[in-house]
């Protein structure tokens, strides 16, 4: 599985619902938790890998030698939401873009797990935040959407950048 690259296409038109549940979901959910680790991520929407469906994996640890925290979500919604703040994050599709970004520090989420029931969640915190992330790129919302109007000066260059090296890359290898 490789993840995507801004500014791939498939990663503006988030995800569709999804409504088949199996083992191959099971499988695709696996491979994107092993792409995730591979790539020293912590979440990983399925747009992040050209998957148009709206499931995301997360641990907050990024270890796969802890996987306590791995979670699956499908159709994630947020219900309920509390307090601001500003923090720093990265996204895999993004390779070495940091900056600051503005998110809820406590939701609460309605969404379906791998066996098709739906579950309800709430996270605070750095688990709050990953899962905020990760349900953007399930709406076409990209994290640098949210930066502030001095962040998205301060990152236009390295923006730049992967535009050009997309733009090199041969058709097929994009498709």
């Amino acid at each position: 599985m490789e993840i995507r690259v801004y500014p791939d296409p498939v990663l503006r038109r988030g995800g569709q619902t999804v409504t088949e549940f199996g083992p191959e979901l099971e499988r695709t959910a696996a491979e994107m938790m092993a792409a995730m680790y591979e790539e020293g991520g912590v979440g990983l929407a399925a747009p992040q890998v050209g998957i148009e469906q709206k499931l995301l994996v997360l641990n907050p640890t990024g270890s796969k030698d802890d996987r306590s925290g791995e979670l699956v979500l499908l159709n994630p919604k947020i219900t309920r939401k509390k307090g601001r703040e500003y923090d720093e994050e990265g996204c895999l599709s993004f390779p070495g873009i940091q900056a600051e970004v503005e998110r809820w520090i406590d939701i609460t989420i309605t969404y379906t797990d791998l066996q098709g029931q739906e579950q309800t969640m709430k996270a605070e915190g750095w688990l709050a935040r990953i899962i905020q992330h990760e349900l953007d790129h399930l709406e076409g919302v990209l994290f640098v959407d949210r930066l502030t109007p001095v962040d998205k000066l301060r990152v236009k260059s390295q923006l730049a950048e992967l535009e050009d090296r997309y733009k090199s890359q041969a058709p097929r290898a994009r498709a």
